[in-house]
């Protein structure tokens, strides 16, 4: 990793390994680079791939981030549903897996605009309290739905009753309430896209500068007098826009850097 003074913020794009949280990850950042860190969408513990970390001022970015669309490949069990809808949690059913032809029908519906129960075991809050906590002290509560986007579901591969799915999907989508609603629970999950950034170009040892956080803006090059008034508060950048001068991200809208 670069030292600190040379990597003061970014972006990271960060191939998360099966085990860690993604807090565990951005915490790790953070030591290594001595710089506050956060991520922009979180993984389970059990799912892998990308994890946008944002450094420094950029974490003041995060906001644009978190909206963006995602890619997904999961394999699903259909053999068995669980209580988690992972692989982790306890198996409350086990039956047999649908033909082929069954399982294309059951694809159908989940193509399009969805509205999906959120699973038992996420961050959502119930009453205050995050659905995981009230899930692990065995409180029953009935879940709200959520409507969401599946932009793209593919079937790649169907044997012994594991289906390969890849699927891009709105931010907010759990592939895990996908893979419910097929009668199975997710055994693996990996991001392979978020937005326009790529799981290929994963490296934890580079840091993007923050103008390349958010390529998919339009850009605007302002004087270093015009930059110095935003920075001051006596301007501000237009929406959803990136305010460049002399080559550094000043502002995206009313988000301001130093």
């Amino acid at each position: 990793m670069p030292p600190r003074a040379l990597t003061p913020s970014g972006l990271v794009l960060v191939d998360k390994p099966a085990g860690p949280s993604s807090f565990a990850v951005v915490a790790r950042l953070r030591r290594e680079t001595g710089a506050r860190a956060g991520h922009a969408g979180t993984l389970d513990p059990f799912a892998t791939g990308l994890l946008l970390v944002l450094l420094g001022a950029a974490t003041r970015l995060a906001q644009y981030l978190v909206g963006l669309d995602k890619r997904y490949q999961t394999e699903v069990d259909l053999r068995a549903r669980t209580a988690t809808g992972d692989p982790e949690g306890e198996v409350l059913e086990r039956h047999e897996a649908p033909s082929p032809d069954e399982l294309e029908r059951r694809l159908g519906p989940l193509r399009g605009p969805v509205e999906l129960p959120v699973p038992a075991a996420s961050a959502v809050k119930i009453g205050g309290r995050r659905a995981y906590a009230l899930h692990r002290s065995g409180v029953e509560v009935e879940m709200p739905v959520r409507r969401s986007t599946v932009h793209e579901l593919s079937l790649l591969a169907y044997a012994r009753g594991v289906a390969t799915l890849d699927l891009r999907v709105s931010s907010g989508t759990y592939v895990r309430a996908v893979a419910e609603a097929l009668g199975g629970h997710c055994r693996s999950l990996r991001r392979t896209e978020v937005g326009p950034f790529r799981l290929s170009d994963a490296d934890p040892g580079r840091i993007l500068p923050a103008l390349d956080a958010l390529p998919f803006l339009p850009l605007v090059e302002v004087s270093a007098e015009e930059a110095l008034a935003i920075r001051q508060g006596r301007s501000r950048a237009r929406e959803a826009t990136r305010v460049v001068s002399g080559g550094e991200l000043v502002a995206v809208g009313g988000t301001v850097l130093p």
